[in-house]
């Protein structure tokens, strides 16, 4: 069971396509690339695949979408007195831990998606699995309005704050669906349907593999945004990864506003379908990890 929320029409100005968007973020190209097969994990520790440096992606945005992300944040920080969306209680610090850190994996998709891919970057499927507060999922549709993004929500409490927030904001490219990732995941509707699957804070790699892969099509990306030294998590989950027909395509380091400074995004190419038994049934791929 699901619910989607109420949309209203909002027109974009034609000069905020996704591939506007990105020209202008300030990221470098990466040093070294991978073609689409396993990580050699011995090396992985000495390895950089991708390296994105910013001062501020929010700058990069345009005056309306700056005033929709600070409507986002007030809502955020007013309605988490009375739920807990999130631990930061401050406008600078949302900013920075939240808002700039969701921005920073747009190059490492984009990177990721054109080179492997072959397909159009301005009109993506996305689906931010887990996305709680609406991160980075509702982030990526504020700076992205050309793609379809569903933020997938198993409490109800939360999916009360993502419809107010994208009513409020005024987005037309986001659905909000109340259900399990493991059931989403079994669903004709969903599976195999998006062509990226984020997911951020949500879970170990070895269980999002099951969460996200599964509503990935052949061909497309996962994407976890994680620490900044993912590398045990990363080879722990090679065998889940595997089974739900994806590997491991290279790594990301971002530079953030992170504790750490560093987040790591890391990028899976779905290689071919998710055999029909996974997900498995709600609660099995945490009590049960592959």
């Amino acid at each position: 069971m699901f619910y989607r929320c109420k949309i209203l029409n909002v027109n974009f100005p034609s000069s905020m396509s996704v591939g506007t968007f990105v020209k202008h973020l300030p990221f470098s190209k990466p040093k070294t690339s991978f073609p689409p097969q396993r990580l050699n994990f011995k090396s992985l520790t000495t390895t950089t695949t991708c390296v994105t440096r910013s001062s501020s992606y929010f700058e990069t945005l345009n005056s309306r979408q700056k005033d929709q992300i600070h409507l986002y944040v007030d809502a955020l920080l007013q309605w988490n007195q009375k739920m807990n969306l999130t631990a930061v209680n401050e406008v600078n610090e949302v900013m920075q831990r939240h808002i700039e850190d969701s921005l920073a994996i747009i190059p490492p998709i984009q990177n990721s998606y054109i080179s492997s891919c072959n397909n159009s970057f301005d009109n993506l499927r996305i689906v931010d699995v887990g996305s709680g507060a609406g991160l980075p999922g509702l982030v990526l549709a504020v700076a992205c309005p050309g793609w379809e993004v569903t933020l997938v929500e198993s409490m109800n409490k939360r999916c009360l704050f993502l419809e107010h927030a994208v009513s409020l904001i005024g987005l037309s490219n986001v659905q909000v669906v109340r259900e399990r990732a493991e059931k989403l995941g079994q669903d004709s509707n969903f599976r195999e349907r998006f062509d990226v699957a984020v997911a951020r804070a949500v879970a170990e790699m070895k269980v999002l593999a099951e969460y996200c892969l599964p509503l990935v099509r052949v061909g497309g990306l996962f994407v976890a945004a994680k620490g900044h030294n993912p590398q045990d998590e990363v080879k722990s989950a090679e065998r889940a990864t595997n089974l739900m027909g994806a590997s491991v395509l290279q790594l990301c380091s971002v530079e953030s506003h992170s504790p750490h400074g560093q987040r790591t995004a890391i990028i899976c190419l779905k290689n071919r379908p998710t055999p029909r038994k996974y997900p498995r049934d709600p609660g099995t791929p945490t009590k049960e990890p592959l």
